[in-house]
């Protein structure tokens, strides 16, 4: 069993990511800005935290975890606060606290700049994902792995990916959560960005493929 922090346990994403860890039995720690708003499950903790609190605040309220999720987002509200200062200030926190493994969930061309153009209206959330996705990968010594998903459906899962994505390409919720909880499990993808969409390919097949 592992003890598992989630930020921004109260998105679509989030919450099946706590289903899928409290059925594989692990300990799951779940915040939010408003915890009301997280699935009301016996099994796991609830948490208040804002990511505009001070990195002090926020390592202290992770200490003694194992594994850090970071799902949240603004919607598109509060980019810099949020998807980018936010984020970054829970990797100074998880280095802080001495927490080593960090899986972030990002989003599709968050990197691949010049791709942006293909995808009008996300330029601005893009920017915040790239701001928070380099310095995970240039200014920490985490062991990280970056999910890169596409558009975000509620459709039934498929448990199938591919690892490639592509403008409009698509990813149900459902698989995306289960993708970042089997990452945990999946040592190959430390240091790796992963981009995904809806497959053919097994879950767990297509992440034990990754070199």
């Amino acid at each position: 069993m592992s003890k598992i922090f989630i930020f921004g346990g109260s998105g679509r994403v989030g919450t099946d990511l706590i289903k899928d860890l409290v059925a594989d039995g692990e300990e799951v720690t779940a915040a939010a800005r408003h915890p009301e708003n997280i699935v009301d499950l016996a099994e796991i903790k609830r948490d208040k935290l804002d990511l505009h609190a001070d990195v002090d605040q926020i390592a202290e309220q992770i200490k003694g975890n194992q594994v850090i999720y970071f799902t949240a987002g603004s919607r598109g509200k509060d980019l810099i606060q949020t998807d980018a200062m936010g984020a970054i200030k829970t990797m100074m926190a998880a280095e802080k606290a001495g927490i080593k493994r960090y899986i972030m969930l990002s989003s599709m061309l968050s990197l691949d700049v010049d791709k942006w153009k293909k995808i009008p209206g996300l330029e601005d959330y893009l920017a915040a994902k790239f701001f928070a996705d380099t310095y995970l990968m240039d200014s920490t010594n985490l062991d990280y792995t970056i999910l890169q998903p596409g558009n975000l459906t509620e459709e039934d899962p498929t448990g199938k990916i591919t690892l490639s994505v592509e403008p409009n390409a698509k990813n149900t919720i459902a698989d995306v959560a289960q993708v970042l909880a089997d990452l945990r499990d999946a040592p190959n993808t430390i240091g790796k960005v992963i981009p995904m969409s809806n497959g053919n390919t097994p879950i767990k097949k297509a992440l034990a493929e990754i070199k």
